[in-house]
């Protein structure tokens, strides 16, 4: 039977981890450089067309976003890591804030770093990857904007990008291939989620 998000609503937005919500649910983070499609996607997963903000501006979110599903778990939106254009203050206490949530935030099940598929692999998504694993956080890896490749061209950037990872991996970690556009991914991405929550009741 396929997983479906009935409801989802926004919470609340947390300049740090002492405003999120009580941690009593499961969440699930999202987080990527600026303009890997974040919201765009979000709002593709829950059927939502503004649910999450969509900006052509690099760094639109900067707090801390929960969102609600189906009234069990939580959807977090994090602000994106990269090239906004934010002075060297601003983006330290991004990196905090960030930093603290993923570290501290007892609740958190899986981060989905967002990877846009049209680039080659990119040394501050890799390096992000790479910390997490040391701090021994859950993650998989979602590639944005499948549809702008065609077939050929998408599967040498993935083994591209694993045979990169597998450089310093024994293994890569659980991959998700999606575009906002057409919506391929989605019903794999929400019943991952979906599996791993009903773990958690068992």
């Amino acid at each position: 039977m396929k997983e479906l998000i009935t409801s989802a609503s926004f919470v609340i937005s947390s300049p740090s981890i002492e405003d999120c919500p009580e941690p009593t649910l499961p969440e699930y983070a999202f987080i990527g450089r600026s303009n890997v499609g974040k919201s765009s996607l979000i709002n593709m997963l829950t059927n939502h067309s503004k649910l999450a903000k969509v900006s052509g501006r690099p760094g639109k979110t900067q707090l801390i976003n929960h969102f609600l599903i189906n009234k069990t778990w939580f959807l977090v939106d994090l602000p994106g890591y990269g090239w906004a254009k934010v002075s060297k203050t601003e983006k330290a206490k991004w990196k905090k804030m960030i930093d603290d949530y993923l570290t501290q935030r007892t609740n958190l099940i899986n981060v989905f770093v967002l990877i846009d598929c049209r680039h080659s692999p990119q040394k501050i998504d890799l390096e992000f990857m790479q910390w997490l694993g040391e701090e021994e956080i859950p993650f998989s890896m979602v590639f944005t904007k499948t549809d702008k490749l065609k077939k050929v061209k998408l599967e040498a950037s993935i083994t591209n990008y694993n045979n990169e990872l597998l450089k310093s991996w024994e293994e890569v970690p659980t991959q998700f291939l999606t575009s906002a556009s057409n919506k391929s991914g989605k019903d794999e991405l929400i019943s991952d989620i979906f599996k791993i929550n009903s773990g958690l009741t068992n």
